[in-house]
C-alpha cells in the first residue's frame, strides 16, 4: 500500500523522530468483491484524548497566550484557549497514522490510495471517531501452474516481396498528396468536413479531415465498416452518408452500443504521389547510401515486429491458459481508471517495437472501443505475472529502463535523455516499470514452455483511424499519448542509421 506521509511537528505521536505507538482502534473490514475493501474505524476516546496531549505538550514551549510571556501559560487555560484551533490538525494526524497502520497490519495488498472524503470525517467532542473508506486491493489466489505450458509461436523467413510491399509503405509516409479531379477509389484520400448525428442533434464535428479511403474507418468510440464501397466515386461537392456503429465502452453513455450517421461533406479528392529514391532522398530519409541500405533497413525493421507479434501471440496464449480460473470481478471504475494506463502500456510497446503512428492510432482506437474487457484481461494478467515475479525474485535493474527507452528513442529521431524526460513528465515511468516486470516474468514462463512454430501471416492493415470520438462525450483532445518526436521534422524508418 502507498502509505500517507508521515506529519512532522504537528502533534502526531510520530513527531521528533519518535518511534510511533500504535493505535488501539477497532477495524471492520467488508469485501464486496475480490478487489474491493469497505474498511470502518472506530478510534476510542483515549486515543484522541492521547493525540490531543501529544499536540499541547508540543506546544507549549511557544503557545501565546494574552496575559503571560511566552511558553509561561498555564497548560489548562491553553488547552482551553487552542483546543478548537488544533482539531482539525489532530484529526488529520488520527487519520493518517490509523491508515497507515491498518495498511501495515491488515496486509491489504492496496492498488490506490483510500477513497474517502476527509471534510466529511468529524472530530466530535465526546465519545469515539468513527470514519469510513473504499479500498482497491489485489485479489488473494492461488498462483496457476505456470511451468510447461504448450504455446505456438508464429515463425516467417521475409521474402523479397514482403520487404518490397512495407518499404512502400514506409516511403507513402514521406509521399505527396496531389488534387485529383478524378473520382475517388480505394487508396486515394478525401478532405472532408465530418460530422456525426443522432437524429437531429449533432454530437461532434471536426473540419478538413484528410481520411484515406480503405474499407474501415476507425474512432475512439466506433466505427464504420465498408468505408471504401461508401467513398466510391465520391468527388468534390458531394456529401455521403454513412452508418457509425458506437461501442458498448463509448464515453457518451446515452448512445453505448447505438448506430449514429456519419455525414462526410467532401472538399477535394488527392492521391498519393510517392517519392523517388534519388540520393539525396535515401539520405534525409535515414542516411542511407542504397537502396540495398534502405532495404536492410525495411527487413530489420519487419524482423523486430515479428517479434512484437511473437510476443503478443505467445501472451495471449499464456493469459488465457493462466487467467481460464481467475473469475473474480474487477470493480468497474477500476477498469474505467486503468484503462488509460493499459492504453499508455500498448503504445509504448508498439513504439519500441518500430510501428508507425498510423498504425499505432488504429490499435489504440480498437483498445479504447473495448476498453473494459481489454483492461479487465489486462488487470487479471498483471496481477498473476506480479505474483510470479514476487515468487522468482524478478525485479527491475536501472539497465532495464535505459533499455526501453533506447528503444522508443531509436523510433522517434530523439535521445534518450529527451525521452525520459517526457516519460518522467507524463508520470508513465511506473507504466514502464509494469511492462519491465511483465516482459522479464514472460520470458521465464517461456524458458519453461513448449513451442511450437506455425506460420505467421503477414497482414496488411485495412483500418484508417482517426483521432475523433463519433459520439461526443469526452474531451476534444487525444487520450493517446503524444508521439515522442517533433511532428515537423522527418521521421527516420525505424531501423535506419541515425546520425544523431
Amino acid at each position: 500500500m502507498s502509505s500517507p506521509e508521515t506529519l512532522d511537528q504537528d502533534g502526531s505521536p510520530e513527531s521528533q523522530g519518535e518511534e510511533p505507538q500504535r493505535i488501539e482502534m477497532e477495524v471492520a473490514i467488508k469485501e464486496p468483491s475480490a478487489c474491493e475493501r469497505h474498511v470502518v474505524v472506530t478510534i476510542p476516546r483515549t486515543e484522541i484524548e492521547r493525540y490531543f496531549d501529544k499536540t499541547f505538550s508540543e506546544m507549549m514551549p511557544s503557545a501565546q497566550v494574552p496575559g503571560f510571556r511566552s511558553g509561561r501559560a498555564p497548560r489548562k487555560l491553553v488547552e482551553s484557549r487552542y483546543r478548537k484551533e488544533l482539531a482539525p490538525q489532530v484529526k488529520g494526524s488520527l487519520l493518517l497514522d490509523s491508515i497507515t497502520q491498518i495498511g501495515e497490519e491488515q496486509d491489504l495488498s492496496a492498488i490506490s490510495e483510500p477513497d474517502f472524503d476527509v471534510d466529511a470525517v468529524e472530530l466530535p467532542e465526546e465519545g469515539p471517531m468513527v470514519f469510513e473508506y473504499r479500498l482497491e486491493v489485489r485479489p488473494e489466489f492461488s498462483v496457476p501452474h505456470w511451468k510447461g505450458l504448450e504455446l505456438e509461436k508464429p515463425t516467417r523467413e521475409f521474402s523479397k516481396e514482403d520487404v518490397e510491399r512495407r518499404k512502400n509503405r514506409l516511403l507513402a509516409q514521406h509521399g505527396r498528396l496531389v488534387p485529383s479531379e478524378k473520382p475517388a477509389e480505394k487508396g486515394d484520400y478525401v478532405t472532408v468536413n465530418l460530422s456525426f448525428h443522432h437524429g437531429d442533434k449533432q454530437l461532434s464535428r471536426s473540419e478538413e479531415e484528410v481520411i484515406r479511403i480503405r474499407p474501415e474507418l476507425s474512432f475512439r468510440d466506433g466505427k464504420i465498416e465498408g468505408f471504401d464501397k461508401l467513398m466510391k466515386g465520391a468527388k468534390e461537392g458531394d456529401v455521403r452518408e454513412g452508418e457509425a456503429q458506437l461501442s458498448e465502452d463509448a464515453p457518451n453513455a446515452d448512445l453505448r452500443g447505438q448506430a449514429v450517421t456519419a455525414k462526410f461533406e467532401v472538399l477535394d479528392v488527392k492521391k498519393l504521389e510517392m517519392p523517388k529514391l534519388t540520393p539525396e532522398f535515401l539520405d534525409e530519409l535515414g542516411g542511407f547510401e542504397s537502396e540495398a541500405d534502405l532495404l536492410d533497413a525495411v527487413k530489420d525493421d519487419l524482423e523486430r515486429q515479428l517479434e512484437y507479434h511473437q510476443s503478443q501471440r505467445t501472451r495471449q496464449q499464456v493469459t488465457a491458459q493462466l487467467t481460464e480460473a481467475a473469475t473474480w470481478e474487477l470493480p468497474p471504475d477500476l477498469l474505467r481508471r486503468q484503462s488509460q494506463r493499459e492504453l499508455q502500456r500498448s503504445v509504448l510497446e508498439l513504439r519500441r517495437s518500430g510501428f508507425s503512428e498510423d498504425e499505432i492510432r488504429a490499435h489504440a482506437n480498437m483498445l479504447q472501443q473495448n476498453s473494459l474487457a481489454s483492461t479487465a484481461r489486462s488487470l487479471k494478467e498483471h496481477f498473476i505475472l506480479e505474483k510470479i515475479a514476487e515468487e522468482e525474485a524478478i525485479e527491475d535493474i536501472p539497465s532495464d529502463y535505459d533499455d526501453e527507452i533506447a528503444l522508443i528513442a531509436a523510433q522517434s529521431d530523439e535521445s534518450p535523455r529527451r525521452v525520459r524526460a517526457r516519460l518522467e513528465k507524463r508520470g508513465m515511468m511506473d507504466v514502464l516499470r509494469n511492462q519491465i516486470i511483465e516482459r522479464k516474468t514472460l520470458a521465464r514462463v517461456y524458458e519453461h514452455a513448449k513451442f511450437k512454430e506455425v506460420a505467421f501471416e503477414l497482414e496488411e492493415s485495412e483500418t484508417e483511424a482517426l483521432d475523433q470520438s463519433a459520439g461526443g462525450g469526452d474531451q476534444e483532445e487525444s487520450e493517446i499519448p503524444d508521439a515522442l518526436h517533433d511532428d515537423t521534422e522527418t521521421s527516420p524508418v525505424p531501423g535506419s542509421k541515425n546520425p544523431t
